[in-house]
């Protein structure tokens, strides 16, 4: 038969308190009211689950295996809903957070609203910094997960594998070297190249291939707003790099053309890097998990 959770409650107030006058008190219901009760319990049950007499209340044979019962389910109950409160608990912190990459800020913001909804006991606070940094600000704790495109080779960080994309040139159709099928590391040498901010460091074509190539731009600007950039390329003033996902939200000119960087295009993978002795933080995992199913079809 079914049993509500009030008369396992009533049956194990009743043996604590010795009668059912105390228990009155403790459940904050009348003496009739719980008379009532039990009354009905017994009814539904077809035998009685207390001895009375005036000063003590004893369970019967029945009503010792059915106390035992009760107490088993509420103690599994309290245990329950007490580990699922330090389940909420360890979602509490704060999630200091880097990305190398001007692409991936821009989306980000987005999915820390995101992230405030879903947890809001979670606090993200933002910020964008080179590769260089970024790992030794991991290493002395000054930021918790960064977001990188190289992966780290320090045993005591965990890199874990989001996606991989590929970053282009963006140019205008009548730039000297839209005939080409790719743009190679020598051509940049007579490129304006528009980026958001310095330093360069933090420019991932620079970073994974003009420097590796020992070559700078003939010209630098840094323009932070993507629709000014996309403006100066449209009037064929200088070209920027960036992978298409970037660009999704911003109306791409008709004139504008995407090119490969060197023969085989330009790659990367992008890591969510945290200290290994924070992975398992379950703060810190809520974070990931959300994270992957968001970027993961970028």
């Amino acid at each position: 038969m079914n049993m509500e959770l009030k008369y396992f409650r009533l049956i194990k107030t009743i043996v604590e308190e010795g009668n059912i006058a105390n228990s009155s008190e403790r459940l904050f219901l009348t003496q009739s009211a719980l008379s009532h009760q039990l009354r009905e319990l017994e009814e539904r049950l077809g035998f009685k689950v207390f001895h009375r007499t005036r000063n003590k209340w004893q369970l019967t044979q029945e009503g010792t295996e059915l106390y035992k019962l009760g107490n088993n389910l509420l103690n599994a109950l309290e245990e329950g809903f007490s580990n699922i409160q330090q389940i909420k608990e360890g979602s509490k912190g704060k999630i200091r957070l880097n990305a190398e990459c001007h692409s991936f800020f821009r989306g980000l913001p987005a999915f820390v609203q995101k992230m405030a909804v879903l947890y809001p006991e979670i606090e993200i606070d933002l910020s964008l910094g080179s590769t260089d940094q970024t790992i030794s600000n991991i290493l002395s704790d000054e930021i918790d997960i960064a977001i990188v495109s190289s992966k780290p080779i320090e045993n005591v960080l965990s890199a874990i594998e989001i996606f991989e994309d590929e970053i282009f040139v963006v140019m205008h159709k009548e730039n000297q070297f839209n005939n080409l099928d790719f743009i190679d590391a020598s051509h940049f040498s007579d490129l304006h190249l528009i980026i958001n901010s310095f330093p360069l460091e933090g420019v991932a074509v620079y970073e994974h291939f003009l420097r590796p190539h020992k070559v700078r731009p003939a010209k630098i600007s840094a323009v932070p707003f993507t629709e000014i950039s996309l403006e100066m390329v449209n009037a064929n003033m200088g070209v920027m790099c960036s992978p298409k996902w970037a660009l999704k939200s911003f109306k791409i000119p008709e004139d504008l053309v995407f090119k490969k960087i060197g023969k085989h295009g330009l790659k990367r993978t992008h890591y969510l890097v945290v200290k290994q002795e924070n992975r398992n933080k379950k703060y810190i995992c809520d974070f990931i998990s959300t994270f992957e199913e968001d970027f993961l079809n970028k």
